[in-house]
Protein backbone atom coordinates (compact mmCIF):
# COMPACT_ATOMS: atom_id res chain seq x y z
CA UNK A 1 0.00 0.00 0.00
CA UNK A 2 1.07 3.59 0.02
CA UNK A 3 3.00 5.23 2.31
CA UNK A 4 0.39 7.09 3.88
CA UNK A 5 2.69 9.03 6.25
CA UNK A 6 4.04 11.33 4.24
CA UNK A 7 2.61 14.75 4.12
CA UNK A 8 4.03 16.15 0.88
CA UNK A 9 3.23 15.53 -3.06
CA UNK A 10 5.69 15.01 -5.43
CA UNK A 11 6.45 17.18 -8.13
CA UNK A 12 4.78 15.50 -11.29
CA UNK A 13 3.25 12.90 -9.29
CA UNK A 14 0.15 15.47 -8.60
CA UNK A 15 -3.17 13.86 -8.84
CA UNK A 16 -5.02 16.85 -7.76
CA UNK A 17 -4.42 20.28 -7.83
CA UNK A 18 -5.01 23.07 -5.40
CA UNK A 19 -5.85 26.78 -5.47
CA UNK A 20 -6.89 28.93 -3.74
CA UNK A 21 -8.19 32.98 -4.92
CA UNK A 22 -11.23 35.57 -3.79
CA UNK A 23 -12.47 33.07 -0.68
CA UNK A 24 -12.24 29.65 -3.18
CA UNK A 25 -10.27 26.98 -3.04
CA UNK A 26 -10.21 24.86 -6.43
CA UNK A 27 -9.55 21.23 -6.09
CA UNK A 28 -8.74 19.98 -9.68
CA UNK A 29 -7.89 16.31 -10.71
CA UNK A 30 -5.34 16.74 -13.16
CA UNK A 31 -4.98 13.28 -14.97
CA UNK A 32 -6.87 14.12 -18.08
CA UNK A 33 -4.93 11.49 -19.93
CA UNK A 34 -5.62 8.64 -17.42
CA UNK A 35 -9.76 9.71 -17.39
CA UNK A 36 -8.50 11.18 -14.31
CA UNK A 37 -8.53 7.17 -12.85
CA UNK A 38 -8.41 7.39 -9.04
CA UNK A 39 -6.23 5.45 -6.77
CA UNK A 40 -4.30 4.75 -3.14
CA UNK A 41 -2.06 8.20 -3.84
CA UNK A 42 -5.12 9.94 -4.68
CA UNK A 43 -6.92 9.43 -1.45
CA UNK A 44 -3.75 10.19 0.00
CA UNK A 45 -3.83 13.26 -1.69
CA UNK A 46 -7.37 14.09 -1.20
CA UNK A 47 -7.12 13.75 1.94
CA UNK A 48 -4.00 15.94 2.41
CA UNK A 49 -4.84 19.18 0.25
CA UNK A 50 -8.88 18.73 2.41
CA UNK A 51 -6.82 19.46 5.81
CA UNK A 52 -4.92 22.09 4.24
CA UNK A 53 -8.34 23.53 2.77
CA UNK A 54 -9.82 23.46 6.76
CA UNK A 55 -7.40 25.51 8.67
CA UNK A 56 -7.45 28.11 5.76
CA UNK A 57 -9.12 31.07 7.02
CA UNK A 58 -9.38 32.61 3.54
CA UNK A 59 -11.36 29.96 2.23
CA UNK A 60 -15.01 30.18 2.74
CA UNK A 61 -16.10 27.64 -0.25
CA UNK A 62 -14.59 24.89 -2.43
CA UNK A 63 -14.69 24.08 -6.07
CA UNK A 64 -14.20 20.54 -7.35
CA UNK A 65 -13.50 19.65 -10.82
CA UNK A 66 -11.42 17.95 -13.27
CA UNK A 67 -9.51 18.61 -16.61
CA UNK A 68 -10.21 16.98 -19.82
CA UNK A 69 -13.26 15.38 -20.94
CA UNK A 70 -14.22 13.19 -17.84
CA UNK A 71 -14.73 13.77 -14.26
CA UNK A 72 -13.07 11.00 -13.07
CA UNK A 73 -13.89 7.65 -15.15
CA UNK A 74 -13.28 5.36 -11.40
CA UNK A 75 -10.47 2.75 -10.23
CA UNK A 76 -6.98 3.60 -12.80
CA UNK A 77 -6.18 -0.45 -12.25
CA UNK A 78 -2.60 0.71 -13.84
CA UNK A 79 -1.76 2.77 -10.96
CA UNK A 80 1.43 1.34 -8.35
CA UNK A 81 0.13 -0.40 -5.31
CA UNK A 82 -3.20 -1.69 -5.71
CA UNK A 83 -3.36 -4.65 -4.86
CA UNK A 84 -2.97 -5.51 -1.31
CA UNK A 85 -1.35 -8.41 -0.20
CA UNK A 86 -1.36 -10.82 2.64
CA UNK A 87 0.25 -14.18 4.05
CA UNK A 88 -3.14 -15.88 4.13
CA UNK A 89 -6.99 -15.02 2.71
CA UNK A 90 -7.58 -13.86 6.04
CA UNK A 91 -5.06 -11.85 6.41
CA UNK A 92 -5.30 -10.22 3.02
CA UNK A 93 -9.46 -9.42 4.00
CA UNK A 94 -7.87 -7.62 7.24
CA UNK A 95 -6.04 -5.67 5.23
CA UNK A 96 -8.19 -4.69 2.29
CA UNK A 97 -10.89 -4.04 5.36
CA UNK A 98 -8.47 -1.23 6.76
CA UNK A 99 -7.52 -0.01 3.34
CA UNK A 100 -11.10 0.97 2.88
CA UNK A 101 -11.64 2.43 6.43
CA UNK A 102 -8.77 4.44 5.55
CA UNK A 103 -10.20 5.83 2.31
CA UNK A 104 -13.10 6.13 4.15
CA UNK A 105 -11.41 8.43 6.64
CA UNK A 106 -9.87 10.51 3.73
CA UNK A 107 -13.33 11.33 2.34
CA UNK A 108 -14.53 12.17 5.18
CA UNK A 109 -11.79 14.77 5.21
CA UNK A 110 -13.73 16.20 2.30
CA UNK A 111 -16.92 16.08 2.95
CA UNK A 112 -16.49 17.03 6.60
CA UNK A 113 -14.85 19.94 5.74
CA UNK A 114 -16.48 23.28 7.65
CA UNK A 115 -16.69 25.04 3.87
CA UNK A 116 -19.06 23.95 1.30
CA UNK A 117 -17.73 22.01 -1.71
CA UNK A 118 -19.27 22.41 -5.79
CA UNK A 119 -18.81 19.82 -7.58
CA UNK A 120 -18.39 20.68 -11.31
CA UNK A 121 -18.99 17.41 -13.31
CA UNK A 122 -18.40 16.32 -17.00
CA UNK A 123 -18.24 13.52 -18.76
CA UNK A 124 -17.53 10.07 -17.15
CA UNK A 125 -18.30 9.84 -13.46
CA UNK A 126 -18.25 5.98 -12.77
CA UNK A 127 -17.90 3.95 -9.87
CA UNK A 128 -15.21 6.12 -7.41
CA UNK A 129 -15.52 9.13 -9.50
CA UNK A 130 -19.32 9.12 -9.01
CA UNK A 131 -18.98 8.07 -5.15
CA UNK A 132 -16.56 11.21 -5.14
CA UNK A 133 -18.89 13.77 -6.51
CA UNK A 134 -21.52 12.52 -4.03
CA UNK A 135 -19.37 13.69 -1.51
CA UNK A 136 -19.33 17.41 -2.36
CA UNK A 137 -22.68 19.60 -1.14
CA UNK A 138 -23.77 20.52 -4.51
CA UNK A 139 -23.02 19.28 -7.79
CA UNK A 140 -23.13 20.68 -11.19
CA UNK A 141 -23.66 18.63 -14.09
CA UNK A 142 -22.63 19.21 -17.82
CA UNK A 143 -24.81 17.51 -20.19
CA UNK A 144 -22.92 14.98 -21.42
CA UNK A 145 -22.02 13.80 -17.75
CA UNK A 146 -22.83 10.20 -17.45
CA UNK A 147 -23.03 8.21 -13.89
CA UNK A 148 -22.42 4.83 -12.96
CA UNK A 149 -21.41 2.27 -10.05
CA UNK A 150 -20.32 -0.88 -12.49
CA UNK A 151 -18.61 -2.18 -9.32
CA UNK A 152 -21.27 -5.31 -8.85
CA UNK A 153 -20.36 -6.18 -12.67
CA UNK A 154 -16.72 -6.57 -11.65
CA UNK A 155 -17.86 -8.97 -8.43
CA UNK A 156 -17.00 -6.50 -6.01
CA UNK A 157 -18.95 -4.23 -3.57
CA UNK A 158 -19.50 -0.10 -4.09
CA UNK A 159 -16.84 0.55 -1.78
CA UNK A 160 -16.82 4.53 -0.52
CA UNK A 161 -20.37 4.10 -0.11
CA UNK A 162 -21.68 6.08 -2.92
CA UNK A 163 -25.00 3.91 -2.50
CA UNK A 164 -25.78 4.68 0.60
CA UNK A 165 -25.64 8.60 -0.49
CA UNK A 166 -27.56 8.03 -3.56
CA UNK A 167 -30.21 6.05 -0.94
CA UNK A 168 -30.39 9.44 1.17
CA UNK A 169 -30.62 11.69 -1.84
CA UNK A 170 -32.47 9.46 -4.26
CA UNK A 171 -34.64 6.71 -1.78
CA UNK A 172 -33.18 2.94 -1.04
CA UNK A 173 -35.00 2.05 -4.65
CA UNK A 174 -32.77 4.15 -6.70
CA UNK A 175 -29.83 2.85 -4.80
CA UNK A 176 -30.08 -0.84 -5.06
CA UNK A 177 -31.55 -0.13 -9.25
CA UNK A 178 -28.09 1.89 -9.91
CA UNK A 179 -26.05 -0.53 -7.64
CA UNK A 180 -27.00 -3.70 -8.40
CA UNK A 181 -27.61 -3.46 -12.17
CA UNK A 182 -24.78 -1.07 -12.95
CA UNK A 183 -26.74 0.95 -14.84
CA UNK A 184 -25.52 4.27 -16.45
CA UNK A 185 -27.69 7.26 -16.17
CA UNK A 186 -27.44 10.57 -18.03
CA UNK A 187 -27.32 14.19 -16.47
CA UNK A 188 -31.04 14.87 -16.69
CA UNK A 189 -31.87 11.51 -15.03
CA UNK A 190 -29.39 12.48 -12.11
CA UNK A 191 -30.91 15.55 -11.84
CA UNK A 192 -34.29 14.23 -11.74
CA UNK A 193 -33.10 12.02 -8.87
CA UNK A 194 -31.33 14.61 -7.08
CA UNK A 195 -28.00 13.48 -7.17
CA UNK A 196 -27.68 16.64 -9.43
CA UNK A 197 -28.75 20.39 -8.87
CA UNK A 198 -27.69 22.10 -11.78
CA UNK A 199 -27.66 20.99 -15.35
CA UNK A 200 -25.54 22.99 -17.77
CA UNK A 201 -23.43 22.75 -20.86
CA UNK A 202 -20.21 21.25 -21.14
CA UNK A 203 -18.85 24.97 -22.29
CA UNK A 204 -20.69 27.13 -19.16
CA UNK A 205 -20.01 24.23 -16.64
CA UNK A 206 -16.89 25.97 -14.86
CA UNK A 207 -18.60 29.56 -14.92
CA UNK A 208 -21.77 28.15 -13.64
CA UNK A 209 -20.25 26.03 -10.84
CA UNK A 210 -17.50 29.05 -9.73
CA UNK A 211 -20.57 31.42 -9.49
CA UNK A 212 -22.36 29.27 -7.41
CA UNK A 213 -19.23 28.39 -4.88
CA UNK A 214 -18.92 32.24 -5.43
CA UNK A 215 -22.31 32.93 -4.31
CA UNK A 216 -21.79 30.80 -1.08
CA UNK A 217 -18.41 32.39 -0.32
CA UNK A 218 -20.09 35.00 -0.34
CA UNK A 219 -22.12 34.84 2.49
CA UNK A 220 -21.55 35.15 6.20
CA UNK A 221 -19.03 31.82 6.92
CA UNK A 222 -20.40 31.32 10.67
CA UNK A 223 -24.07 30.92 9.08
CA UNK A 224 -22.89 28.97 5.83
CA UNK A 225 -20.81 26.33 7.95
CA UNK A 226 -23.29 26.27 10.45
CA UNK A 227 -26.16 25.64 8.22
CA UNK A 228 -24.42 22.79 6.25
CA UNK A 229 -23.21 21.02 9.42
CA UNK A 230 -27.00 20.87 10.66
CA UNK A 231 -28.36 19.59 7.42
CA UNK A 232 -25.39 17.02 7.09
CA UNK A 233 -26.14 15.83 11.20
CA UNK A 234 -29.49 15.16 10.03
CA UNK A 235 -28.73 13.36 6.60
CA UNK A 236 -26.08 11.33 7.56
CA UNK A 237 -27.15 10.05 11.22
CA UNK A 238 -26.90 6.32 9.96
CA UNK A 239 -23.96 6.66 8.16
CA UNK A 240 -20.90 5.91 10.14
CA UNK A 241 -22.66 2.20 11.18
CA UNK A 242 -23.39 1.68 7.50
CA UNK A 243 -20.09 2.45 6.08
CA UNK A 244 -18.58 0.19 8.41
CA UNK A 245 -20.48 -2.57 7.05
CA UNK A 246 -19.62 -1.30 3.22
CA UNK A 247 -15.87 -1.51 4.45
CA UNK A 248 -16.38 -5.21 5.37
CA UNK A 249 -18.26 -6.17 2.40
CA UNK A 250 -15.67 -4.46 0.35
CA UNK A 251 -12.78 -6.65 1.59
CA UNK A 252 -14.36 -10.08 1.03
CA UNK A 253 -15.71 -8.89 -2.04
CA UNK A 254 -11.87 -7.57 -3.22
CA UNK A 255 -10.21 -10.92 -2.37
CA UNK A 256 -12.99 -13.17 -3.78
CA UNK A 257 -12.97 -15.11 -6.68
CA UNK A 258 -15.44 -13.46 -8.41
CA UNK A 259 -13.32 -10.13 -8.35
CA UNK A 260 -10.71 -12.07 -9.61
CA UNK A 261 -13.32 -13.05 -12.43
CA UNK A 262 -14.77 -9.93 -13.17
CA UNK A 263 -11.48 -8.31 -13.72
CA UNK A 264 -10.36 -10.99 -16.08
CA UNK A 265 -13.63 -11.11 -17.82
CA UNK A 266 -13.30 -7.14 -18.77
CA UNK A 267 -9.61 -7.09 -19.84
CA UNK A 268 -10.81 -10.03 -22.06
CA UNK A 269 -13.92 -8.30 -23.27
CA UNK A 270 -16.49 -11.33 -22.45
CA UNK A 271 -19.24 -12.45 -20.16
CA UNK A 272 -18.06 -12.74 -16.45
CA UNK A 273 -18.90 -16.46 -14.75
CA UNK A 274 -19.19 -15.76 -11.30
CA UNK A 275 -20.06 -18.62 -8.94
CA UNK A 276 -20.08 -16.86 -5.62
CA UNK A 277 -17.07 -17.32 -4.39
Amino acid sequence: MIDTLSTEIGKGEERIGLEVADGLAVLTLCRPEKLNGWSWESTRQLGLLADRIRFDGSVRAVLLRAEGRAFCAGIDVTAPGGAITGASAAERTRNYYEGIRWVHERFAVLSRLPQPVVAAVQGYCLGFGFELALMADIRIAADDAVFALPEAGLGVAVDAGGDLRIAREAGAGWAKLLALTGRRIDAATAERLNLVQLVTTREELDAAARAVATQIAANAPLAVQGIKRAVDAYADAALPGALDRVAMTAALTLTSEDSREGYAAKAARRPPRFEGR
